[in-house]
């Protein structure tokens, strides 16, 4: 592999069966990326040598590899080390959903899950089980459950978009509320229910943590600025321990009750200072729609 571009970015992706991977290549490819679907592991650093080196090389190549190729946490850490001897830098894309939503899309789409099985339950725990290594490898993971093809194009957009300079980390902020369950990607977790809930106060209920007078009730209890100076002061401290080891995508969640108020308004203070220091960072509110 001398010969390879030392500056090319290899995305694979990955994950479960109806989780969305062919929209997130559709994604890769719009923004750039040379797109190759259903290809076996050992032969993804043959096609990047191919494709990303000599005339008309590219330098941002993603492989869609799945259950149809043949994946295991073997094939893929065999796949790897061969690309990182090479100097390239390799991104793991993992697209996961809950159990109810990959049966509710198999539903709908008529298609045969490609693990088979005697019902489409067991074909989804089987592929699970048989991920569960390969998940705990991958560098970024996104639950698609309660996303919309959109709102997946916006993730992906926020972290590969700019490839170029991916050596920097990225932040993704997201509140949500404990009432309609954890969010189930997140490598840091902070929840804010010992705030006074503005929820209770009739004329900031139907209001949002976006609203100034529902920001100026959360912060104006001292709890909530010396809660939010401790966790960014943190964060300063574990971002830059976190690049040096190589990590370069990091998820936050801040919780409250219900995802309307508290959590969206430290969520979006949490994003504001890590942007002001120069980490490139996006927040999303998963129980305030649209945002």
């Amino acid at each position: 592999m001398s010969d390879l571009t030392s500056d090319a970015n290899v995305v694979i992706i990955t994950g479960l069966s109806g989780a969305g991977r062919s929209h997130a290549a559709n994604v890769l490819e719009d923004i750039g990326y040379f797109v190759v679907d259903n290809l076996p592991m050992p032969l993804i650093p043959n096609l990047v040598v191919s494709v990303g080196s000599g005339e008309g090389m590219r330098r941002k190549i993603a492989v869609v590899a799945d259950t149809r190729a043949g994946m295991t946490a073997e094939g893929l850490d065999a796949a790897l080390i061969e690309l990182h001897r090479a100097g390239l830098r390799t991104t793991v894309l993992f697209l996961d959903a809950d159990d109810a939503t990959l049966a509710q899309r198999f539903e709908e789409t008529r298609r045969p899950h490609p693990v088979d099985s005697s019902s489409l339950a067991e074909s989804i725990a089987m592929e699970r089980s048989a991920f569960e290594d390969v998940r705990a490898a991958s560098d970024i993971i996104v639950d698609t459950s309660d996303l919309s093809v959109h709102d997946l194009r916006d993730r992906l957009r926020d972290a590969f978009e700019d490839a170029e300079t991916h050596h920097r980390m990225r932040v993704d902020v997201t509140s949500f509320g404990f009432k309609k369950g954890p969010l189930r990607v997140v490598d840091l977790m902070f929840d804010v229910r010992f705030l006074p809930n503005p929820y209770w106060r009739p004329e900031l209920r139907p209001l949002t943590g976006l609203d100034d007078d529902v920001v100026s009730y959360v912060f104006g209890h001292p709890e909530a600025g010396a809660f939010l100076a401790k966790v960014t002061d943190m964060l300063d401290f574990l971002i830059p321990l976190y690049v040096s080891e190589g990590k370069s995508y990091l998820t936050i969640g801040v919780g409250c009750t219900g995802g309307q108020h508290r959590s969206v308004a430290l969520a979006e203070a949490i994003g504001f200072h890590l942007t002001n220091t120069g980490v490139s960072t996006s927040v999303h509110h998963r129980d305030i729609p649209h945002t």
